[in-house]
């Protein structure tokens, strides 16, 4: 049997471990001040004095200025493990320490921050985005550490905050008051995005950008149309109009992604009047764009405005045009970059499963290290319960994500 091999086998014993270790953490709430939290110091400082016993060669606080939060500053923490080989590309890995409200408790079957095991599942709020990875590289390293042994590389661990609203307390605060941390050269992943069966290893984004259509008209009975300007038609018809026109505009395909091409989805509407009878002189609805990486978003938007400067002169209302979300797409990782082939030889032996390189039409903090100049790979092997009631993980997913990482970081 190989050193990498009991190591590998040796994160079966510490399934209790891990199992109280998620108990203990995910019962102190970390939510950002935009979602009425007071941030992620308490739960960082917990996790601190749980690991700094395990042998890491250093435990270092990046904390980001906040004065929304009683402590002043949010907690982005660095811990190394220095490799026997300096002359090899280090690896982080960023897990996020923040987590999403609970919502509405009715909708959950017991308490949101107390950790319940049904047999392979736990559930709790946090149990998967990102309290499961976040675990599962940590005990990948407490195993290596463990065993008496080093990595050939440095590895870099950053559990870091606000990634649920941003991350400009984060991971954007990092790369910008703290490049120096970084190299260009060094291998990157977010384990925070994947599929049940492990099989996506996520290297590009579509843009993404949200567009709030506000129209105006004149409100009326329905029973006398012509007195009035119907500003729900007037919407219904740009919304087509817009959907069919960009579709054509914006016809590349790319089967990298699961949809292989851009959308352009007219989705939610606000309630406008209250009674059928009525031709309402309002109206606000929204388009969900998501757009391939090489096209220009800004071109998009630009489109979809003077259209609806056109729109407005042909049916008597006026628009508006704004945008609730704007995010150009970060260059992708190549495919065959030196980190995805490590990702897909590591879920390969512990899986049994080919990972294969991905575009997504979400949006992760892995664009942020790609717009800075860092490729980085996005996986983990998950139930993809992200902010839901329940929000449930695998135990058996815990364990095998902590082997893979262990492949990862001894290669």
């Amino acid at each position: 049997m190989s050193d990498t091999s009991a190591i590998v086998d040796s994160i079966d014993d510490l399934e209790q471990e891990i199992i109280e270790f998620a108990r203990d953490i995910l019962s102190i709430p970390a939510i950002a001040p935009e979602s009425d939290g007071t941030g992620e110091m308490k739960k960082g400082e917990r996790i601190i004095q749980l690991v700094k016993d395990w042998g890491f060669d250093s435990i270092e606080r990046f904390d980001s200025p906040d004065d929304r939060v009683p402590e002043g500053k949010r907690p982005n923490i660095l811990l190394r493990v220095n490799g026997t080989q300096v002359d090899l590309p280090a690896i982080w890995v960023f897990a996020h320490i923040d987590v999403v409200p609970p919502g509405d408790l009715d909708k959950w079957t017991g308490d949101p921050w107390t950790l319940r095991v049904e047999g392979n599942r736990m559930i709790a709020r946090g149990i998967e985005d990102n309290g499961q990875d976040l675990m599962t590289s940590l005990f990948a390293i407490k195993a290596i550490l463990a065993s008496g042994q080093r990595p050939k590389r440095n590895i870099n661990l950053f559990l870091v905050s606000d990634e649920e609203v941003g991350s400009a307390k984060g991971m954007v605060y990092l790369i910008n008051e703290h490049e120096d941390l970084f190299s260009k050269d060094d291998l990157y992943i977010v384990p925070d995005a994947g599929e049940p069966d492990g099989s996506m290893i996520e290297v590009a984004e579509k843009s993404i950008m949200w567009v709030k259509v506000k129209t105006y008209g004149k409100q009326v009975h329905a029973s006398v149309p012509q007195k009035g300007i119907n500003a729900n038609l007037a919407a219904m018809r740009f919304l087509v109009a817009i959907h069919d026109e960009l579709h054509e505009m914006y016809p590349d395909e790319d089967e990298l992604y699961d949809y292989p091409r851009s959308s352009f989805v007219p989705s939610k509407r606000e309630a406008n009047v209250p009674n059928i009878n009525t031709i309402p002189g309002e109206d606000v609805s929204y388009i969900d764009c998501r757009i391939m990486p090489h096209y220009n978003a800004e071109k998009v938007l630009d489109h979809i405005r003077m259209r609806a400067l056109e729109h407005s002169k042909e049916h008597e209302v006026q628009m508006e045009i704004e945008t609730l979300q704007f995010e150009q797409a970060a260059p992708p990782t190549p495919a065959d970059h030196p980190i995805v082939d490590l990702l897909k030889d590591a879920i390969q032996k512990v899986y049994s499963v080919e990972a294969k390189p991905q575009g997504i039409g979400g949006g992760t903090c892995a664009a942020i290290l790609r717009r800075a100049g860092y490729p980085a790979a996005v996986w983990s092997k998950m139930e993809d319960s992200a902010h839901m009631p329940d929000e449930v993980a695998l135990i058996s997913n815990y364990i095998g994500n902590s082997k893979v990482f262990v492949h990862v970081f001894m290669s």
